[in-house]
């Protein structure tokens, strides 16, 4: 549970536009024993110099699971069961695109015209998405976390969001990845280390890959009653009922041609407070993502127009802590007070 008030351009264009706007450090460098414990491998098995586009890599086995975490972004970069890569992904040379598998801070999705007031002052973040005139997926995206602990089955790393012009917020980031025998875990603990209070969002941007063809085939359930209404720039206008439209995926059905760039919100929840959303996919493993109920919302994506893979490849459905545009409207914006922290679990599972 929070211990915090809880108050046009592709993707890939967004990407390159964010390497330049970049203004974070991660924290120093690792720990002797957290390198000499880092047996590193690239997702295509590639890599054996342990530092590559992605960052350092951390390899994950437990049973028949592997999974493969880069530290840029503390990006999931691989996870396979029986041998059957699940996400869509990209090598560990490559930055990749649509923020494939990136661990999204201090804020996600997007800032509408990259401005906010917050505590009376207002702020300007730098424009990623100028058709949009947006702010996308915060200042992390390029940055490198560094290894506080790695195992055979799991591994720890951390960064610190710096204050920046447009955020000038002092925020440490801790995250766990760990692979069990009922899947890949990942919990994110954000602590306030300024002086003054912090405002922040999180996401992570994995992609499930369809088995074979495309996501049209795979059979989604995904329990949300609402979804955002959004205008041509996919800032919010407001909220509606899913019944009746093609959004209305609270029983499994296939996804069809349905596309979406859409967030929902209030998601359906089991006894044991989780939310899980189901991907049926033909010729493979059906997998599963779960989250806590520090993540209230989802946003799914279905890769209509990627540059480096064919379209609708695989789909994102992304366990996320706010809605979109939530520095301005507030919806489910975490406000962490000083030296006050917030943890947030999600995982992927597969049978």
């Amino acid at each position: 549970m929070s211990e915090v008030e809880k108050t046009g351009l592709s993707r890939r264009g967004a990407l390159g536009t964010m390497l330049a706007a970049g203004a974070v450090t991660a924290l120093g460098a690792a720990s002797p024993a957290a390198a000499a414990g880092s047996n590193v491998s690239d997702v295509d098995g590639s890599a054996a110099r342990g530092q590559t586009a992605s960052g350092r890599l951390y390899e994950l086995r437990c049973g028949n699971a592997r999974a493969v975490i880069a530290g840029v972004a503390a990006t999931v970069l691989s996870y396979q069961v029986d041998g059957e890569e699940l996400l869509l992904t990209h090598a560990a040379d490559d930055v990749g695109e649509g923020y494939q598998g990136k661990t999204i801070l201090p804020w996600c999705n997007r800032i509408d015209h990259g401005k906010y007031t917050f505590g009376g002052k207002q702020y300007a973040v730098p424009i990623n998405e100028p058709d949009r005139d947006t702010a996308l997926h915060g200042l992390l995206s390029f940055t490198e976390w560094q290894p506080v602990r790695h195992t055979r089955d799991s591994v720890v790393l951390e960064v610190q969001q710096h204050p920046h012009y447009g955020y000038p917020f002092h925020v440490a980031f801790r995250m766990e990845f760990a692979l069990g025998r009922r899947g890949l875990s990942s919990t994110l603990t954000a602590r306030n280390i300024g002086s003054g209070p912090a405002p922040f969002g999180t996401a992570n941007h994995t992609y499930v890959k369809a088995a074979s063809g495309t996501i049209d085939s795979i059979e989604l359930e995904l329990g949300a009653s609402t979804y955002y209404v959004v205008n041509d720039r996919l800032i919010p206008t407001g909220t509606a009922p899913v019944a009746g439209t093609p959004y209305d995926f609270r029983t499994a059905k296939k996804i069809g041609a349905t596309k979406m760039d859409t967030a929902f919100k209030d998601v359906r929840r089991g006894e044991d407070g989780l939310a899980t959303v189901t991907f049926r996919r033909p010729g493979g493993h059906t997998v599963r993502l779960w989250m806590d109920s520090s993540y209230g919302y989802l946003q799914c994506y279905t890769d209509d127009g990627p540059t480096g893979h064919p379209p609708r490849s695989g789909l994102t459905v992304e366990p996320v802590s706010c809605a979109p545009n939530c520095f301005n409207t507030g919806d489910g914006l975490v406000v962490l007070s000083p030296g006050r922290a917030w943890r947030g679990t999600w995982g992927l599972s597969a049978s």
